[in-house]
């Protein structure tokens, strides 16, 4: 019987910290947002260059 006292407490005090984890990302102004993310996927992606290539090359020419 004990066994259930305690997990009840074990569970609310969990229940009660992610309350307050859920309050203070409200306060932060986590779900503010909640457009962008939605169509986030629909937008392309700016093409970034692929340096280690280029490192491998110019390293390649400083050898030579």
């Amino acid at each position: 019987m004990e066994v259930i006292y305690i997990t009840m407490g074990v569970t609310v005090l969990l229940a009660v910290f992610f309350l307050l984890i859920f309050f203070k990302n409200i306060k932060v102004g986590q779900y503010e947002d909640t457009y962008t993310p939605s169509v986030r996927m629909l937008f392309d992606d700016e093409l970034v260059k692929d340096t280690s290539k280029e490192d491998s090359q110019d390293k390649d020419k400083t050898q030579e």
